[in-house]
C-alpha cells in the first residue's frame, strides 16, 4: 500500500511539473472610449493560445492590477482593444517599471487609440491612431518574415479590417512586419467637409522594437471579430507573445 501511495505521489508530482506554464500574461481590455465588440472573441482566442502553448492568461478589465507587486508575476502585458485614458499616474509608473525590468508588451488594434497624453506609452507603442475609413477588404503584404509566428504568413493576401491610419513615428527604430496596400481600397477619410488624406505608399500595419529595456509588438489587425479565428493571424499573435515574454525567435 505504501508503495502504491509513493508511486501515485510521484505520478502527480511529475504531472504537476509538466503542467506548469512557461510564463504569465496579463490580458488587459479596459476601455474609456469606444468599446470593440470583438474584445470577447479576442479574449477567447488568447486564452486558447495560452492552453495550446502553455502560458497562463489572466484577463483583467480593472486598472487596479497595475501596481509594482502584482506586475512582478507577469512576463507580458497585452492591451487588447483598449481605448482612452485607462491608467492613473501611479499605475503608469508601475507599467514603466515592468518594461524597464526587461519584460514585454503586445498591443492589438485599438491599443493605438489609448493614452495619447502619456509620452512614454506612445514611444512604447511606436505610432498612435489618427483616423480610419469604413471597414473594407484590401491586400496586405509582408515586409519582413524574420519574426516568430510569421513563418506561415503568405507574401500577400486579402484581409478585411478597419484600416487605421497612424500618426508619425513617436520613436525611431521600429521594425515593420506587415503593410496594407492603399491602392486596393478607398483610404480617403471624410469627416463632414474635412478630408483626411491617406498615408500613401507605405502604410504600416504591424511592427516591433526593443524599448527602455524591454520589448514591444503592435498589430493594427483585430477590429473584426472573425480576425480571432484566423489561424495565420493567431500564429502571428502567438509568436508576438512568445517574443515579448522571452526575447526569443528572431534569427
Amino acid at each position: 500500500m505504501k508503495k502504491l501511495v509513493l508511486i501515485l505521489s510521484l505520478v502527480f508530482a511529475s504531472s504537476s511539473i509538466y503542467a506548469q506554464d512557461q510564463y504569465n500574461v496579463l490580458l488587459f481590455t479596459k476601455t474609456a472610449g469606444f468599446h470593440h465588440v470583438s474584445i470577447h472573441e479576442g479574449v477567447a482566442a488568447i486564452k486558447a493560445l495560452g492552453a495550446k502553448h502553455h502560458f497562463n492568461v489572466d484577463w483583467q478589465e480593472s486598472s487596479r492590477v497595475f501596481n509594482e507587486k502584482n506586475l512582478e508575476r507577469f512576463q507580458v502585458i497585452i492591451f487588447l482593444n483598449t481605448t482612452g485614458d485607462i491608467l492613473d499616474d501611479e499605475q503608469q509608473k508601475a507599467m514603466e517599471g515592468f518594461i524597464k525590468s526587461g519584460k514585454g508588451f503586445v498591443g492589438i488594434h485599438a491599443a493605438a487609440d489609448t493614452e495619447y497624453d502619456w509620452e512614454w506609452y506612445t514611444q512604447l507603442l511606436g505610432r498612435m491612431f489618427k483616423t480610419h475609413p469604413k471597414i473594407q477588404t484590401a491586400k496586405i503584404r509582408v515586409e519582413n518574415k524574420n519574426f516568430p509566428g510569421m513563418e506561415n504568413t503568405p507574401a500577400s493576401r486579402i484581409w478585411t479590417d478597419e484600416w487605421y491610419q497612424y500618426q508619425d513615428e513617436a520613436i525611431t527604430g521600429l521594425n515593420y512586419l506587415i503593410t496594407v496596400d492603399e491602392k486596393t481600397y478607398d483610404p480617403v477619410v471624410k469627416r463632414g467637409d474635412n478630408v483626411i488624406e491617406p498615408m500613401g505608399d507605405f502604410h504600416p500595419l504591424a511592427w516591433y522594437h526593443e524599448f527602455d529595456g524591454g520589448r514591444s509588438f503592435y498589430t493594427g489587425m483585430g477590429h473584426v471579430p472573425s480576425t480571432y479565428s484566423d489561424p495565420i493571424f493567431l500564429d502571428q499573435l502567438a509568436g508576438a507573445i512568445w517574443w515579448a515574454a522571452t526575447g526569443k525567435g528572431i534569427e
